[in-house]
């Protein structure tokens, strides 16, 4: 049965994406491929060159956590912007103060660790197609309300690996691709909650969600930077809780 999808290119067999696996975990189970994807997101994230890449990823789940956390406390969601310096805003209407707002500023660093644990809970169930699919979902939804082209571009690129996986991919590169991503959205999370305290101790993010939090609520920025930081710690353990089968058998 064909699916009337063609690309411009030609994608490598899933019987050859398989052998590749398998040579690159010597034929063990699900279990190495679990450890396999956490040492490349590791690699990816902690590389410069790839994470100035990469980071834009990050960075949709951090405003797309901005945008549904905002439209569920009662606010009125006006964009959401993408740079190429891999920064993004997300701009709402409503109350400049209150639990709304306080739970909005709140949700972007905890959204891709939560993402993260959401994936791993999905990979642990055997509901990888599932898990594909909720986040070409997401994308979507995020992609309508992105306000200029670099984000529309990044959203747009995101969306088509998944689907790509989603379409192509066999059962093994599937799950693989699905460990990756779920260790990724930590990684990666845990990495930009470092980023942006380091900014804040040269005085470079005024703004930054933490302090406009300090403003909000009186509570020092550092303090939410720590529990930012804590989401992530606690969503690493929760995903190799959920994932991580040692020794492999």
């Amino acid at each position: 049965m064909t699916t009337g999808l063609s690309l411009p290119f030609e994608l490598p067999s899933s019987g050859a994406l398989d052998g590749a696996l398998d040579q690159l975990t010597g034929g063990q189970t699900q279990a190495t491929l679990v450890i396999l994807a956490g040492l490349v997101a590791l690699l990816v994230v902690g590389v410069h060159g790839t994470w100035r890449l990469a980071r834009n990823v990050v960075t949709i789940a951090h405003e797309g956590g901005h945008a549904l956390v905002a439209i569920c406390s009662g606010r009125t969601l006006t964009r959401i912007l993408l740079h190429s310096d891999t920064s993004g805003v997300t701009v709402s209407k409503g109350r400049r103060d209150g639990p709304g707002m306080v739970a909005t500023a709140a949700a972007g660093y905890a959204t891709p660790p939560v993402l993260g644990v959401g994936a791993a809970a999905l990979v642990a169930a055997d509901a990888i197609s599932a898990m594909l699919v909720i986040a070409v979902v997401l994308l979507l939804a995020t992609l309508i309300l992105i306000r200029n082209a670099y984000g529309v571009l990044s959203v747009a690129l995101t969306g088509a690996i998944f689907v790509v996986v989603a379409a192509y991919g066999s059962a093994n590169v599937q799950y693989g691709f699905a460990c990756f991503v779920t260790w990724f959205l930590i990684l990666g999370g845990l990495r930009t909650v470092l980023e942006v305290q380091r900014k804040r101790t040269r005085r470079r993010a005024p703004d930054s969600d933490a302090d406009q939090l300090e403003r909000l609520t009186g509570v020092p920025g550092g303090i939410w930077v720590a529990l930012f930081a804590l989401v992530g710690i606690f969503a690493l353990i929760g995903a190799g809780r959920l994932l991580v089968v040692w020794p492999p058998v």
